[in-house]
């Protein structure tokens, strides 16, 4: 298999602008999220996907390979374009562009899941020992069937544990986190991004809810290892 990571980075972000570009004790936070990612076996290529000049000149000058895209709503979309030029590659991985310390065997587990031939998209899970976690709307949650695929994701802890207090209930029930990290097959990419906003999607605010409301299935491997995604400045200072 051919399998290409791209990077999907842009500068206009809401929360952060401009924090690919910001140093990291010495790097910027796409070059430590590229280095990473080629740190990775599994990987043929890695690509950012960036829309902004000062992105894709700053990849340029520190080694690595960038190509420039349209603006894009997601992340997806970015990767659909850019994997779209490159049909050498039979398995995209989406690799989340504001991870600086991804652990590349992340990826590799991501990229096994890619050996069974029926798989169409893989994500990471991770399971929660907190209730803060469990309870955060922040932190995507995951419901599994017996088969390791995604039945659900959602903002609220699911299952509900009836007649339990909310505290309580990692006690009866083993709930997941979604770690934010894809793969797809190049087929099924170019398939997933053509499919309208869907109305799951808009009431949790998740578009992997439009994939699995088309029918569409997501393979789910679990790791434990942590990921430290930066949204906001004070992300950054307290990763620091």
């Amino acid at each position: 298999m051919n399998i290409l990571g791209i990077i999907p980075a842009r500068y206009a972000s809401s929360r952060f602008p401009g924090k690919p570009l910001v140093d990291i004790a010495g790097k910027s936070m796409i070059q430590r999220v590229y280095e990473q990612a080629k740190k990775c076996s599994r990987l043929s290529d890695v690509i950012v996907a960036t829309d902004d000049g000062r992105i894709f000149e700053h990849v340029i000058e520190f080694g690595g390979v960038c190509a420039m895209t349209a603006d894009h709503q997601s992340g997806t979309d970015r990767c659909a374009e850019v994997a779209g030029k490159h049909p050498e590659y039979d398995i995209i991985i989406n690799i989340q562009g504001d991870e600086p310390y991804i652990d590349p065997e992340q990826i590799t587990k991501l990229a096994t899941c890619f050996t069974t031939p029926h798989v169409q998209i893989a994500t990471l899970i991770k399971r929660i020992r907190t209730t803060e976690e469990l309870h955060n709307p922040h932190s995507p949650k995951v419901v599994v069937n017996k088969l390791d695929e995604a039945v659900y994701f959602s903002r609220s802890a699911l299952p509900h544990i009836r007649s339990e207090e909310p505290e309580n209930w990692l006690e009866f029930y083993p709930y997941f986190k979604h770690i934010g990290i894809y793969g797809y097959r190049a087929d099924i990419l170019q398939q997933i991004t053509k499919l309208p906003v869907s109305a799951l999607e808009k009431a949790e605010g998740l578009e992997q809810l439009r994939w699995i409301e088309n029918g569409y299935h997501i393979k789910v491997a679990e790791t434990e290892l942590e990921t430290y995604a930066i949204d906001t400045p004070r992300d950054l200072e307290l990763l620091k």
